[in-house]
C-alpha cells in the first residue's frame, strides 16, 4: 500500500540555521497549511479537505531554539518519515522566530491514497533527539498495520456556504489523546508535559503554546483530510 503523502522533489535546500533569541516565558508553535492552485502556493484553513494529487506543504515557526521531527501515518495504514530526510531537508533544527518551509527544498507533499485523516505526528523538542532516547533520528519506522477504519471527511456547510470551501472540523491541529496508539519510536516521547499545551486558532495558521519553557520533547498530531 502507498503511503498518503508522495514526494515530488527538486533541488536547492532551505538550510535553518540553529540561531535566535532566547525563549521566553511562554513557548509558542505556529503551523500553517498550504496548498498549491497550479500558480502559486495558497494558505487553506487547517480542516480543508483535499482532493488525490493536490500538492501540499507547511510553514512552521517558534519561538524558541530547537528540534523538529515529523511522521505522517497514512490511511493506508504505512507510517513515512517527512522530515527529516534527504529528500526534504537533513537539517531540522529550528531557530526562534524564524520561518520554515516543510519540506525543507523545493519539494512538496502530493496527496495519494484512500479517502479519510493523515495523522501527521509533529515532535518538537529543545534538545536532539537520539537512538539512546526516542530513537527518532535513528528510527526504523513502524511496520505498517492495517487500513486504519476512519470517517471520511465531511464539509462543514456554514463554512462551505460562507466561503465555497470544503472544510472538515475535525481535521487541523489537535493535542495527543491518551486513547492515541503512538509509533513504538514516539512512545517515550513523555506525555505529561504534551498534556500542558494549549491549542488555539490563529486566522488560517493554529497555534501551539506552552505555558513554561520546555523540558523535553512533545508532541501533537495535525490531522489532514482528504478524499
Amino acid at each position: 500500500m502507498k503511503p498518503l503523502l508522495a514526494f515530488v522533489f527538486f533541488a536547492c535546500s532551505l538550510a535553518a540555521q540553529n540561531e535566535g533569541a532566547k525563549p521566553g516565558p511562554a513557548q509558542r508553535m505556529e503551523i500553517a497549511l498550504e496548498r498549491h492552485d497550479g500558480n502559486s502556493w495558497k494558505t487553506v484553513d487547517p480542516g480543508f479537505v483535499f482532493d488525490k494529487g493536490d500538492h501540499v506543504r507547511f510553514r512552521f515557526r517558534a519561538n524558541f531554539n530547537g528540534y523538529l521531527y515529523v511522521i505522517d501515518y497514512g490511511t493506508s495504514g504505512s507510517y513515512s518519515l517527512l522530515f527529516p530526510r534527504e529528500e526534504t531537508g537533513k537539517d531540522n533544527g529550528i531557530a526562534a522566530g524564524k520561518e520554515y518551509q516543510i519540506p525543507a527544498t523545493r519539494a512538496w507533499f502530493r496527496i495519494d491514497g484512500p479517502p479519510g485523516h493523515d495523522v501527521v505526528y509533529w515532535t518538537v523538542s529543545p534538545i536532539p533527539l537520539s537512538s539512546g532516547d526516542t530513537g527518532l533520528s535513528s528510527f526504523p519506522l513502524p511496520k505498517a498495520k492495517q487500513q486504519p477504519k476512519t470517517l471520511l471527511p465531511r464539509c462543514d456547510d456554514s463554512i462551505f456556504r460562507a466561503r465555497g470551501d470544503c472544510v472538515d472540523s475535525s481535521a487541523g491541529l489537535r493535542s495527543i489523546p491518551d486513547s492515541d496508539e503512538l509509533p513504538k519510536n514516539l512512545q517515550s516521547v513523555t506525555r505529561s508535559q504534551s498534556r500542558e499545551l494549549v491549542i488555539m486558532r490563529k486566522e488560517d495558521s493554529s497555534l501551539v503554546s506552552s505555558p513554561v519553557p520546555l523540558t523535553g520533547p512533545v508532541i501533537y498530531q495535525f490531522r489532514l483530510a482528504h478524499k
